[in-house]
């Protein structure tokens, strides 16, 4: 390797920390060559749930050659986003809605990816003046077929644990992983190891027992999937365990004791928004389409659309336990979006049975069949 390439690599990682990451680390394409066979395990198993995406290119999410074959060296950024306080304190708050850290802020998608850009436009104009020219980039946040974790392992920055998230001795949990491909061939870094050892926090405080072993996860089982990824109406033997998460789950990242090293944010704009650290339920059952558009604008809320959100609300409320609640859910039982109107039935099932059976005349022959099938399980 030219001592050139040395140079550019110790620049270029000086340029990312004043861009705002908190770690950088390179690896070859090539160098997840387990990635394809484990893929192709969770997907033949039926893990990925409705996440059709996941098996249409995995081709590509299994081997980044396939991707870019172009590309030489993988550089894999990460930006932590460490929450103030522990997030796990809003799950004893029943009337709260619990939003996921990551989530409270700005979209993470958009800043990532303006801070990628410039950096890799910084990095090609460091190799022209270097004597590489024809340098190429593409930018990667999460969006594309790119399996970031084991890059990110590969690229020394962390491994993936138990809970099959990546996690760093000098970065914790919580961060965000962002890569740039070029076709500059860059010194690789060292692979990290994996360091949980007899640790089982993560997997045993899990709601939803979504781990069937260590280092595996069915996402069928995820409440971050259940309330984000999912579609349709929750399993409802899956509805009771997901408390008063309304998007997302952060339990198996908040406990890992390797969070006492956690970085320390630099991006004000991932700092929570004061009305998503502890909003009340009942206001987020209030939203309006156009409310949800202007509550969550730049979010990644925004994203799931009113409908899923105000199912994962009903739920919620239906967990609360509080009869205050019941107006709340009454009012969506009657809501423009079957989705919300199923939830709505079974939230007033759980807090108030005979106030729903008192509108079951009007109402229980929904001419949506899911809508239907909750009436009659609720009044079963």
């Amino acid at each position: 390797m030219a001592q050139s390439d040395v140079q550019l690599k110790a620049a270029l990682g000086a340029r990312a920390r004043a861009e705002g990451f908190s770690a950088i680390g390179i690896a070859r394409p090539d160098g997840i060559p387990e990635a394809a066979a484990r893929l192709a395990r969770f997907l033949n198993e039926g893990r990925q749930g409705d996440m059709a995406w996941m098996a249409d290119r995995a081709a590509w999410r299994g081997d980044p050659t396939a991707l870019w074959p172009e590309a030489r060296s993988a550089v894999v950024l990460a930006e932590a986003y460490t929450p103030d306080e522990d997030p796990l304190h809003l799950l004893g708050r029943p009337e709260r809605a619990n939003v996921s850290v990551y989530a409270r802020g700005r979209d993470y998608h958009d800043q990532d990816k303006k801070r990628l850009k410039r950096l890799g436009s910084w990095q090609n104009e460091a190799a022209r003046a270097r004597g590489a020219p024809g340098a190429e980039i593409k930018v990667f946040v999460d969006t594309a077929p790119v399996m970031e974790k084991p890059l990110a392992q590969a690229a020394g920055l962390g491994w993936q644990g138990k809970h099959t998230n990546l996690l760093g001795r000098e970065l914790g949990s919580w961060f965000f992983l962002g890569a740039i491909f070029t076709t500059l061939e860059l010194p690789e870094d060292e692979p990290e190891e994996e360091r949980c050892g007899s640790c089982r926090a993560c997997l045993d405080i899990c709601p939803t027992a979504a781990f069937p072993a260590p280092f595996q996860l069915d996402a069928r089982r995820c409440i971050s999937y259940l309330t984000i990824e999912l579609k349709g109406p929750i399993p409802r033997e899956m509805r009771p365990l997901i408390g008063n998460r309304v998007y997302g789950c952060d339990d198996c990242l908040a406990v890992c004791p390797w969070n006492k090293f956690a970085a320390e944010a630099r991006e004000i704009g991932y700092a929570a928004r004061l009305e998503l650290t502890r909003p009340r339920l009942e206001d987020f059952a209030g939203l309006t389409e156009d409310g949800f558009r202007e509550v969550f604008r730049g979010s990644p809320v925004r994203r799931l659309g009113r409908a899923r959100f105000l199912r994962n609300v009903m739920v919620a409320i239906g967990n609360s336990g509080l009869a205050s609640l019941v107006p709340a859910a009454r009012a969506r039982v009657t809501d423009e979006a079957p989705l919300v109107r199923g939830a709505a039935v079974w939230a007033m099932g759980r807090l108030d049975p005979a106030a729903l059976r008192a509108l079951a005349p009007g109402l229980a022959g929904d001419p949506d069949p899911d809508v239907a099938e909750e009436w009659r399980a609720a009044l079963a």
